[in-house]
């Protein structure tokens, strides 16, 4: 386990917080993130770490993640300048908020670079995604054409956060009203190509 990230588990309190997919998030000015590092040690095996972080230092925590994958992902650059001995990874995130315009660029650009790396984002809300022409949208289609998988947390979701990440003090996980909107039919409308790739799409097939 990390034991230089944030502590393992999440305050029950916390948690419900600020991952709750209210409309109007007021006050919820942080990102957390909760993560699965899996990683395949055999044919049919795979061990994992887990944890959380938030934003610190005004650094957002889609890139705070990746300034600890090396301790969080050894091997995954390989072992010798020729990149011989490369592991493969799987990365679940659980985030409070979608990741912005800014930091979808860094990451894509980033998987783009290390194909051995897989990343799946769940998210509870959408960061500034209501405008038709939003740089965050775009964000997120550029992650989507980078391979990542990209779902809004739904009652699963947010019970395997309960049992994996959070302090419940044994606790059962409540839902609560309108946990289950509809984001999820928002997010695959967004994530639905722009005219600019449709174009491109038709050139390629000679239409």
């Amino acid at each position: 386990m990390i034991t230089k990230l944030d502590s393992v588990l999440l305050g029950h309190k916390k948690f419900i917080f600020h991952y709750k997919n209210v409309r109007w998030a007021w006050g919820r000015n942080e990102t957390y993130l909760c993560f699965v590092v899996k990683r395949r040690v055999g044919p049919n095996s795979l061990s994992f770490d887990f944890g959380h972080l938030r934003n610190r230092s005004s650094c957002h925590v889609e890139l705070l993640f990746l300034r600890h994958l090396g301790a969080l992902c050894p091997g995954l650059w390989g072992y010798g300048g020729d990149g011989e001995g490369k592991l493969n990874y799987s990365v679940t995130w659980f985030c409070s908020w979608s990741p912005c315009a800014d930091c979808s660029l860094r990451l894509a650009q980033f998987l783009s670079q290390t194909p051995n790396l897989r990343l799946r984002i769940f998210v509870s809300r959408l960061y500034f995604c209501d405008a038709e022409d939003s740089r965050e949208r775009e964000g997120l289609r550029t992650l989507k054409r980078a391979g990542v998988q990209i779902t809004v947390m739904n009652y699963k979701d947010y019970y395997y956060c309960w049992q994996t990440f959070v302090a419940h003090r044994q606790s059962s996980f409540k839902a609560w009203a309108d946990l289950n909107q509809n984001l999820s039919r928002k997010l695959y409308r967004i994530l639905q190509p722009c005219k600019e790739d449709l174009r491109d799409a038709f050139k390629l097939i000679g239409l």
